[in-house]
């Protein structure tokens, strides 16, 4: 009988690993008839999203404050130091991690 190489071992654990952990990041996200786009980035403050503003467009951040004019993102993705002001009418989408 042949034993297995540690590096199969560490590989298999590895996977067992990753196949076990569930995402920090994931969310619950339910929707509504009567759901707006502003309802639901209400129910998302504090979380991180991603806005989708067209075809090629798209800002990730946490939402810190919701009007039915503008949203607020803090923590932009790939501009960590920097906020956005974003009109709601622009918003095509709104996507949210769930697992």
């Amino acid at each position: 009988m042949t034993r297995p190489t540690p590096r199969a071992l560490t590989g298999a654990l590895l996977l067992a690993l990753a196949m076990s952990t569930t995402p920090i990041a994931a969310q619950t996200f339910t929707v509504s008839q009567d759901d707006t786009l502003e309802k639901l980035l209400v129910a998302q403050k504090g979380k991180r999203v991603t806005v989708k503003l067209g075809p090629s467009d798209e800002l990730t951040g946490v939402v810190k404050v919701v009007s039915p004019k503008v949203v607020h993102l803090s923590e932009i993705a790939g501009r960590e130091f920097f906020d956005a002001v974003i009109d709601t009418q622009r918003i095509v989408a709104v996507i949210v991690r769930t697992k």
